[in-house]
């Protein structure tokens, strides 16, 4: 169902692809709207339990993307290095296929603290108060990872 890396050589396994994912602060989640264009939108993650999940507004393109079409794919590229005299660039980059849906009660607020936990952990405090404050207005979102690859040219 999903393809192989065409570039073999370059394939890390999937321990090295999750330690990528759980790095990287930023990745692009890639859906389909009804007359089939894609969306693809950058947005902050965390991974965790085999798991992207990340956070939304009550309303917006890829959430109504997503009740047309739950299927996504999510990409993430970590560090790079353009190569100009080979004309080529290192990288290393991990690309998940999965299945999202909305998470609710415990486990959103479990997310919505691992958020701030990642992004803001200087301000746990404040972040719980602002989670409080927000959470009704705040959507999360999980991808169950049906299949991960990642490359990198070092």
């Amino acid at each position: 169902m999903f393809n192989e890396i065409r570039r073999s050589d370059r394939k890390i396994d999937r321990l090295e692809a999750i330690q990528l994912l759980k790095k990287c602060e930023y990745g692009v989640l890639s859906t389909m709207n009804e007359n089939g264009y894609p969306y693809g939108v950058p947005l902050s993650y965390i991974y965790t339990n085999d798991s992207i999940y990340f956070h939304s507004a009550l309303e917006g393109h890829k959430l109504e993307n997503l009740k047309n079409n739950d299927k996504v794919s999510f990409c993430v590229v970590g560090q790079t290095n353009v190569l100009p005299d080979k004309f080529s660039t290192k990288y290393e980059s991990v690309i998940i296929f999965g299945s999202a849906k909305e998470v609710f009660d415990d486990e959103k607020n479990v997310v919505l603290l691992e958020l701030i936990n990642k992004y803001s952990p200087d301000y746990i405090e404040k972040g719980k108060i602002y989670i409080k404050n927000a959470g009704s207005k705040t959507k999360v979102i999980k991808v169950n990872i049906d299949h991960i690859s990642g490359k990198a040219r070092r």
